[in-house]
């Protein structure tokens, strides 16, 4: 459904009317196109610093136009507020921050290049994981990024997005594949989020298709969010396996046919489920999206035990199962990426549906549970927790709480599924082994759960 809000606050006279009025202003997001060269069309911004260097050799592939925050910068030319270009992202190397002292480095940084940014642009903060410095006051410098970065988040406006990156030592040579993400229009409807980086030894040989060669299986992927999922996956140059309920073949055989995969029709919660699907993926999967997933709406105190269990299964324990099944079977390979479907009702709650909260908060919690016993096949597994998304099920809810999801964030809007689908490729890439047991917010810095 079109935000018509959002379309007459982007229209001349709207956009005159919203500012004379003092009312929110929400910028139409820039989104990843196809044909489109690299992660950063524009200026791209770094200061000095041990994880900036990391950053700096991969550059060149990043974006062509990269300026330093001082001279003699890793031979970039420096950026001023007087004189330089508009501003499409910043990298910030607080790695070296240690007291309270040195904090200010971040408005030393900051004010100036606020003040040169350009519509959409994209801002990665880089430290070290507190948990892993021994002295207390480097700790607590290193945690009062992620107060920072949220802050900066609900500040920056514009279009903009801001993360930071705790990137544990080893790890550095995984940095790419972060920022290719994260300083791209991919990361559109992400902000405000905290990501753990640590040692990986698998990468990406080819950032045109960084799925090449590799297997994906996606389930609810008939329409809406699981179909943007699965065109994003074979868009990368996976080869897609695509699953849903009986009743949705026709939808499910015109998209696989589309995108050159294969359909699956399977009912996840079929007593038999586990077998059918070990026997429709004889050479096995490399990637696993636990898509589907039901909503039955109702308060605890009038919800029936069917709307109860037939949540509970859907969206929690059939994929415990199947991802056992999977396991146990020789069927999911080493190295592979396990991606879960989980909400910010999952997070934050949410009035009338504690049966989809336990739900999506249990798929969080399994893959922080089972990352450490993965990671040693090289396996990761992540949660998704989309925010407000525009599809058809969004579509059905009354105006006025519909009005009240697109706006309660930083972006003002509701995202798309192209917004969820491009984080759920990001987890599925090589070099995103270097992120486990994690989960990321699409929500565009939601106040829900902040």
């Amino acid at each position: 459904m079109s935000d018509r809000y959002l379309n007459f606050a982007n229209s001349p006279m709207g956009h005159r009317l919203v500012g004379v009025l003092g009312l929110p202003a929400p910028v139409r997001l820039e989104r990843w196109t196809a044909g489109r060269m690299r992660p950063v069309e524009g200026a791209l911004l770094i200061n000095g610093g041990v994880l900036a260097e990391a950053a700096s050799a991969s550059l060149n592939r990043l974006t062509d136009q990269a300026f330093a925050s001082a001279d003699g910068l890793f031979g970039l030319p420096r950026w001023t507020a007087e004189h330089g270009p508009k501003l499409k992202a910043l990298i910030f190397d607080a790695s070296a921050i240690s007291s309270t002292e040195e904090l200010d480095q971040l408005r030393e940084f900051f004010q100036p290049a606020l003040k040169g940014l350009d519509l959409c642009p994209h801002v990665v903060v880089l430290g070290r994981p507190p948990e892993s410095l021994k002295d207390p006051f480097a700790a607590s410098a290193q945690r009062s990024l992620e107060g920072f970065t949220r802050s900066l988040g609900k500040e920056i406006r514009r279009g903009g997005t801001v993360q930071l990156l705790y990137v544990a030592k080893g790890a550095e040579d995984q940095l790419e594949g972060a920022l290719r993400f994260f300083l791209s229009p991919k990361s559109a409807y992400v902000s405000g989020q905290v990501v753990r980086l640590v040692a990986c030894s698998t990468q990406v040989n080819d950032w045109s298709r960084p799925l090449g060669g590799k297997t994906a299986l996606v389930t609810g992927a008939s329409r809406g969010i699981g179909a943007s999922i699965a065109e994003t996956l074979a868009r990368d140059g996976a080869s897609v396996v695509l699953l849903d309920v009986p009743a949705m073949k026709g939808a499910l055989d015109a998209l696989a046919a589309r995108l050159g995969g294969r359909s699956v029709a399977l009912d996840i919660c079929a007593p038999d489920a586990a077998e059918q699907l070990l026997a429709a993926l004889p050479d096995g999967v490399d990637i696993v999206v636990h898509n589907a997933g039901i909503t039955r709406d109702k308060t605890l105190a009038k919800m029936s035990e069917a709307f109860w269990d037939s949540v509970i299964d859907v969206n929690l324990h059939a994929p415990q199962v199947l991802t056992k099944a999977l396991l146990d079977g020789g069927k999911l390979h080493d190295n592979g990426r396990v991606v879960l479907l989980a909400s910010i009702s999952g997070i934050a709650g949410n009035m009338g549906q504690s049966n989809y909260a336990v739900s999506k908060a249990g798929l969080i919690g399994l893959a922080n549970a089972w990352a450490p016993t993965l990671a040693k096949r090289g396996i990761s597994i992540n949660a998704v927790a989309p925010g407000f998304i525009e599809t058809q099920m969004t579509a059905a809810i009354p105006l006025t709480i519909r009005e009240a999801g697109r706006r309660m964030s930083s972006m003002g809007q509701g995202g798309l599924p192209q917004d969820v689908a491009e984080t759920v490729a990001w987890f599925a890439q090589p070099t995103s082994g270097a992120v486990t047991g994690q989960v990321l917010r699409v929500c565009g810095q939601s106040l829900l759960g902040a």
